[in-house]
């Protein structure tokens, strides 16, 4: 019991450690498992791909219209980032990238990512492309049935969270889901003034 009050009083005592700044960020070691590319398709059929953002930083999160709690949750905040960052948001692209391409056609993505907030691009492709876009962004999904083995009423479950990507096409981080969006903000505004 002596040795849990010495260390919580220990821990209590220690300074406060600063997290690393945008610049730091920038400058760390890239998470080499996550291979930021992709083949998709925008609203209107036409091809996307990850090059057509060089310049620009890009916010992508994975998810599906269908979805009740998480990806409205993150489109969210996702629009909040976009609206505070102000002018500063030019410079990033938001992207929502679909998990359930059966269902999230080209339309369905355009209305659904215009509710919150029309700079947000959603994107879908094939149920290959989508998988191969997953795995390079280390997203994990899997349809999960919510009736009888036949029905075509069924959820998916998947990664959540929003990824970051540098105006050079290389990751820079995660945010984990539900991240606060003054933390995203200021990271964010940060890393946004560096040229």
């Amino acid at each position: 019991m002596k040795f849990l009050i010495c260390l919580l009083a220990g821990l209590l005592a220690a300074p406060a450690v600063a997290g690393p700044s945008a610049h730091e960020l920038l400058q760390a070691e890239r998470n080499e498992t996550i291979i930021p590319r992709y083949l998709l398709q925008d609203p209107r059929g036409r091809s996307v791909t990850s090059e057509d953002f060089r310049g620009r930083f890009q916010l992508i999160t994975f998810g599906y219209t269908y979805c009740p709690d998480i990806c409205p949750t993150t489109l969210v905040e996702m629009a909040a980032v976009l609206e505070r960052l102000g002018d500063k948001a030019k410079r990033l692209q938001a992207i929502f990238i679909t998990v359930d391409p059966e269902r999230d056609s080209g339309q369905v993505l355009q209305t659904y990512t215009e509710f919150f907030d029309p700079r947000i691009l959603g994107l879908t492709g094939s149920p290959a492309l989508i998988r191969r876009t997953a795995d390079n962004f280390r997203i994990r999904y899997a349809k999960v049935r919510t009736g009888d083995s036949t029905s075509e009423n069924y959820a998916v479950d998947h990664s959540a969270g929003m990824i970051l990507i540098g105006p050079d096409g290389r990751f820079i981080r995660k945010f984990a889901y539900a991240t606060p969006v003054d933390s995203l903000v200021a990271t964010l505004a940060e890393l946004l003034e560096i040229p």
